[in-house]
Order: C-alpha cells, then structure tokens, then sequence
C-alpha cells in the first residue's frame, strides 16, 4: 500500500478521498490554492502545500507546481478526485515518467474514453450496445445528410472531444443539418481544442442509466449495478438514485454483466462508470468516465462497497478486495447535488455561511467540506455538498430524503435545497417516471408560474 497520497483536487471530494486514505493508515497531503487555505481538507490532513492562486489554471490545473508538491512531501501517489485532472491522460503520462503513481486507469484508456468517437468504436468492438450513429468525425454537409437520414430524424451532433453538456446540437430536419453542423464544429473547436463532430440518433425519452464499474488491471472486471441519472439540467446532473426505478433485475444482470465482461476484457485499472441511454428496454452507450463519479455514493449505500478505497488498493498492486459472487444490492438510494445557487433562477451563490446545520440519523450521509463560518469562493464550481440517503425500499428513502432536507439548514448563501423540496412534492419523482427532459420542462413551468403570479 501506498505510503502518503496527494490529493490533487478540493472540496467534498478531497475530504472524501482523504478519509478512506486515513482508514487504510495512508498519510495525506492536501493541496490548496490560496482561496482554500481554509478549507477542510487542509485541515485535516498530513500535510498541506499551496500551489498557486484561486484561478484553476494557475492552481488545480498546475502540473509542475502538483508534482513539485509530490517531490516536496515525499507523496509517492496522487489521487485526482473527480474534474480538473481527473481524466487528463497528459498528466497521467507524466507522473508515469516520474514514478509518481496515478491513482486511476492507465493513461492510454483515458485516451481512449476521452475521445467520443474512439470510446464508440471501442465499445462497439467490446459487445457493448452503442447509439446508431456516424462511424468517425462528420465534416461534410453531404456526409452528415446521407448519415442522418440512414438512422432518421431527429439526430444530435456531438462534439467528439466535449463533455459537461457542451458541443452539442439537435437537428430536427434536413434543411437545419448545414447551420447546425458549422455551428457546433465552431463551438466544439472553441471549448475543447478539437473541432471533430460526430451524429447520433437523437433519443426522444430516454433515461440517463449508467454502470459502475471496478477492473483490476489485469483481465477481471465487476460491476456494482446501475444508477439513474436522469434528472438533469443543462445536461449536467441533479439528483441520482440506485437502483433505477426504470430497470428489472434482469436487465440490471444483464446490462451490468456486459460491461463488467468489457472492462475484464480491456484491463482496465480502478473504477470507471459505462453510461447509456435507456429507451423502449434497450441500451445505447454514450460515454465512459473514466474515474470516480459525483454520484459514487448513492452505489456505496447500497452496495456496502468503498469505491475510493478499491481505487488505492488496484492503484497499489493489491486487487479488488471483492468479486462479483460478493456484490449484493440491499435497499434504495438517492443522492441531492446541493449547491451554491439560487433554486429558482441557479445564479451562483458564494459568500460567508453564517449557520450550517446537516441532517442526521439512520441512513443519511452528508458529503461535504463546508462549515460554519466557511465563505464559498466565487471561483470553483458551485457543488458545495451531497446529501444521499438510504432506505430499505424506495418508498423509504423518499420519506427519508424528505425528513433529512427539512433538517438540512444553510444560512447566509443560497442554495438549491429547496428545489429539492418542490421534487419530492411532485408525483413523476415520487413514481419514478422521469426521463432526462424531465426536469427541464419542470423547471420552465415553474418559472413561467412565478412570472404570472
């Protein structure tokens, strides 16, 4: 096992990886920028080094300056966390080449599942279903017609390097595809480096289901069932539960076993989530993250299962400590992505909290690196805690996560707690009959309720 691991991240994430190093008797090393010299990561660990200004790229996104802090404090592995780093296969690559351990698969399947078209093609190769689509990169009107009308309107162009609900597009008929796939060409070559575009079918109702999966890097790969996803705005998730309301457990078996086979079959090295979407009883992959998700507790809670705690014992030789035959699902839960926002309009809300009280009680857990007193900086995402509960039953959780948000109290910001609330009231959340534009229209209603009155 490792003997002291970086942390190169902030927030929830930091604290939590932190824990599960000190569970193992793992020394820690928080990284901060100057804006974070409070937080609670820092506080709690070994030691702690601050790499630069409040600005990501001067800071988390600062390689020399992470290394340097390895070198420095004598850290002979980094665990990235979620974003910033996470999936950066570069960065990867270079700790390799200073024997500094990358606590995540190999550079070479970040890669990989970091390109949309290269992660489709694979996926296909590996017997997982795929979204019909383009085979590579589109850059031809003609091409982008004769494709579309092959798999038949409506279709989505994609950005093949994009990510977070950017560089993308839904064309509804022929006459829109020139504007649309000059558009997003432009788009995806300005966010992300890469003006690649591809098509896919464009899904009317489906749900977001994603697998969770664990490889030792060899050849065995196991899955830890499914979670829903689907409540999402602007492509970006809000509340997440395991397991779908939407799945029987033979497609769970079934769905979970294919990637689970797939993984095995790459060699893929920690933890990584197959996503997809879920249609009329069928799959269609879209992307795989190839590290820990926000969302991983919701499949902790019911698995029994420390996600971060298998990631460092892949990462330091040692295997998973479980097999498949030891995975059992017991109960329901649900995560809340509370942030720093208002709940109406989701304009973002940094500031001093004056009073944080969290809920507590059997089958609740809170994820967070906040506190009294703490200022939320302006500078980072918005996410400033999780709350994710379990019940025997989804029935219970639901009653629960009602229970919990009403203890849940953070004075001086504001936050999308409340919004929550309104969810829960709501009998689409409550039956479970949502897909992933769901929430948007939910939200517009609401809002044009407001402007009336």
């Amino acid at each position: 096992m490792f003997n002291k691991v970086l942390i190169a991240n902030r927030g929830e994430i930091a604290l939590r990886v932190l824990r599960a190093c000190k569970e193992l008797g793992i020394s820690t090393v928080a990284v901060h920028s100057t804006a974070d010299a409070e937080a609670m990561h820092v506080r709690l660990a070994d030691q702690s080094v601050c790499i630069g200004p409040p600005a990501s790229r001067d800071s988390y996104l600062n390689v020399h300056e992470i290394i340097a802090a390895c070198e420095i404090t004598g850290a002979d592995a980094i665990h990235p966390g979620y974003g910033f780093l996470s999936e950066n296969a570069k960065f990867a690559q270079i700790l390799e080449a200073h024997d500094i351990t990358f606590i995540g698969p190999s550079y070479q399947h970040i890669m990989t599942m970091g390109d949309k078209i290269e992660a489709k093609q694979t996926a296909k190769r590996l017997g997982i279903p795929v979204v019909p689509g383009s085979d590579g990169a589109v850059t031809e009107d003609d091409d982008a017609k004769r494709i579309a009308s092959d798999i038949g309107y409506p279709v989505i162009i994609k950005a093949a390097s994009g990510g977070g609900g950017r560089g993308m597009r839904v064309v509804w008929k022929e006459s829109e595809m020139g504007v649309a796939l000059q558009t997003t060409r432009s788009e995806a070559g300005a966010a992300f480096g890469d003006d690649a575009v591809y098509i896919e079918k464009y899904l009317a109702k489906p749900r977001h289901i994603e697998v969770q999966v664990l490889g030792d890097g060899k050849n065995v790969g196991i899955h830890l069932g499914e979670r829903d996803c689907s409540l999402q705005r602007r492509h970006q998730k809000v509340f997440e539960e395991a397991n779908s309301p939407a799945l029987n457990e033979e497609q769970r078996d079934r769905i979970g076993m294919v990637c689970a086979n797939a993984i095995g079959e790459m060699g893929y090295s920690g933890a990584g989530t197959i996503e997809f979407l879920y249609e009329d009883g069928e799959f269609y992959f879209i992307e795989m993250n190839t590290r820990l998700q926000v969302e991983h507790p919701v499949t902790e809670m019911i698995t029994s299962i420390d996600l971060v705690n298998e990631q460092l014992r892949v990462a330091s030789g040692a295997g998973l400590s479980v097999g498949q035959q030891d995975i059992a699902f017991t109960g329901h839960a649900i995560e809340c992505r509370i942030n720093a926002e208002h709940p109406s309009t989701f304009v973002p809300s940094p500031g001093k909290i004056t009073y944080y009280h969290p809920p507590g009680g059997l089958g609740v857990r809170v994820d967070s690196g906040v506190f009294q007193g703490y200022s939320v900086p302006p500078y980072y995402d918005s996410l400033i805690g999780k709350l994710i509960v379990h019940g025997r039953n989804r029935v219970e959780c639901l009653m629960r996560l009602r229970r919990a948000l009403d203890e849940f109290v953070v004075d001086g910001i504001d936050t999308t707690i409340p919004l929550f609330r309104d969810l829960l009231d709501n009998q689409d959340v409550q039956m479970g009959d949502y897909d992933i534009h769901w929430l948007e229209k939910f939200l517009d209603e609401k809002s044009k309720e407001q402007a009336n009155g």
